[in-house]
Parts: structure tokens; sequence; C-alpha cells
């Protein structure tokens, strides 16, 4: 079943990158590296578990992704839609990857289940 679970999230992320990769209203060199900028979010580890996992869910949340999207729509700011999709695009890459949204007790304990050296213990 996890194999099954990340073949589908690898299906969303290249769907989706195919879908409006041909629209991206930058360079795509940018996009490679803005594709990366939600990890920007585990900064808040630093203020501790709790203020971390809060910044990283927020930064990997598909709900507030999607909600990015349409506003942007909405409001007609393209970059506001583009926030959206690569919020969507790298939590489902992070996803396919086993990482998930975080517990606030330690990064390593994700919805999806332990990860790093938790995972090697259980």
């Amino acid at each position: 079943m996890r194999t099954l679970l990340k073949l589908e999230e690898i299906a969303i992320f290249v769907g989706t990158l195919l879908a409006f990769y041909g629209s991206i209203p930058f360079p795509r060199w940018l996009f490679i590296i803005l594709l990366f900028a939600p990890d920007f979010g585990a900064l808040g580890y630093l203020a501790g578990p709790r203020v971390g996992a809060f910044t990283y869910n927020v930064l990997h949340h598909r709900g507030i992704a999607v909600v990015l999207y349409f506003l942007g729509i909405y409001l007609e700011q393209p970059m506001v839609i583009w926030a959206g999709l690569i919020i969507f695009l790298h939590s489902t890459l992070d996803r396919a990857l086993g990482f998930g949204l975080k517990y606030p007790d330690s990064f390593q304990n994700t919805h999806l289940g332990a990860i790093g050296r938790a995972a090697s213990k259980s």
C-alpha cells in the first residue's frame, strides 16, 4: 500500500507539473529554486519543535496551497497563483519521498510515520 500511495503522489506531481509548466511566468532555473522554498518553514525549529511544526506545516499544507491558488485567480495575482502551485508541487513531492506534515513533538514524527533516526529505531 505504501508503494501505491507514493506512486499516486508521483502521478499528482507529474500531472500538475505538466499542466502548468508551460505557463511559468519566470525563468525555469528560478522555478527549480522556488520549488524548494517551502523548506524554509523548517527554520521555525530554531524556536522549538512546536513552532517549527507550525511553520513547516503552513508551508507544506496542500489545503493552503489550493486556497492560495484560487485566491490568486480571484485577485488576478499571478504570483499568488504560483505560490499556491509551488507549495502544492513541493508538498506532493515531499509526500512521494515519505516526508509528511510534522507533529509538534519532533521533526521526525510525521503524519506518514517516522523519518530519519526515528524510523530506524522502529
